[in-house]
């Protein structure tokens, strides 16, 4: 990226946010501070009023705005792509709200731009797995989560675990959410069990933004996913199975964790990495007759504990 580009790239990330650390431009553009501050200067100079605060960061004068930002053609097709992805993969008004958005990209485009758009639109599309959750009717919980995120607001929520048949009401202070493995899940600060808790979004029956507000400061969601999903409590385990018969395991592989794979003759090796040793286990009894176990000897013990139980319950 030559000088221009990257000083009009910085104005935009000040317009972005209310404040900017030099230390995130200097990362973002991948240059040394000196540089960040240099090309900070050059924007006062062109009459730009940044406000600079030792330790805090910079910011624009409250009420500076620029004209509508041209984005370029990349840009407005990642929008699209983008736009897909969210009507797909998040909830209705999300979704909605999402669209909404794009017709005032599109509507700063260039004739040409749009055209290009209207060309490749047909062209992109995502498809939900076949496994997709959907959610309980009338649910659209992303952006009431982030609201209440925002606010600082406790969630009053109805939810049913995936170990009882009857939901429970609980009252939840909201941390973050996230997206892994086709589900949407919610971190958040459970007052009826006193803890943190890992809520997943097509298990909500109900939730709403209630009038009452949670001081108690939560660590960062980073915090709590390092904490949930830590590498060393994963288990690696690697199986030889049948050249002809490894297309057949399909997608549930990566529902278990599956990392890679390596072909041996008519023997494909793969690895997997679970935290869920009792899940994979009933999944391997599947097509076990097909299959050998190279590691770890627990998972050769479950296995042999479950067909016992199968076999006493025959």
């Amino acid at each position: 990226m030559n000088r221009i580009d990257r000083i009009s790239a910085i104005l935009i990330q000040l317009q972005s946010r209310r404040t900017v650390k030099a230390s995130d431009i200097a990362s973002r553009f991948d240059i040394s501070l000196r540089t960040v501050y240099r090309d900070v200067k050059t924007l006062e100079e062109a009459g730009i009023p940044i406000i600079g605060e030792a330790g805090i960061g910079y910011s624009l004068v409250e009420g500076y705005r620029l004209p509508p930002v041209m984005f370029t053609r990349d840009e407005a097709s990642a929008f699209l792509t983008a736009e897909k992805l969210v009507t797909q993969l998040t909830d209705d008004v999300n979704g909605a709200s999402y669209s909404s958005a794009m017709y005032k990209i599109k509507a700063v485009l260039k004739s040409v731009d749009k055209d290009y758009l209207e060309v490749i639109d047909n062209h992109i599309e995502v498809l939900r797995s076949r496994n997709h959750p959907e959610l309980k009717e009338d649910i659209n919980p992303l952006q009431t989560i982030l609201q209440a995120i925002a606010e600082k607001k406790i969630l009053s929520i109805r939810y049913t675990a995936a170990y009882k048949q009857t939901p429970t009401s609980r009252e939840i202070e909201p941390v973050g959410v996230f997206y892994l493995d086709n589900h949407w899940h919610l971190i958040a600060y459970c007052r009826l069990r006193n803890d943190y808790r890992d809520f997943r979004f097509d298990r909500l029956d109900h939730i709403a933004v209630t009038g009452q507000c949670f001081v108690q400061v939560h660590p960062p969601l980073k915090e709590h996913l390092k904490s949930l999903y830590k590498a060393n409590d994963l288990i690696t385990i690697v199986i030889r199975i049948k050249k002809d018969i490894a297309p057949f395991l399909g997608e549930q592989r990566y529902y278990h964790g599956y990392v890679s794979e390596n072909i041996d003759g008519d023997m494909v090796e793969m690895q997997f990495l679970t935290p869920y040793l009792e899940g994979f286990s009933r999944w391997y009894i599947s097509f076990a007759d097909h299959c050998t176990i190279i590691e770890p000897p627990a998972l050769k013990e479950k296995i042999k504990s479950i067909v016992e139980n199968i076999s006493n319950n025959l």
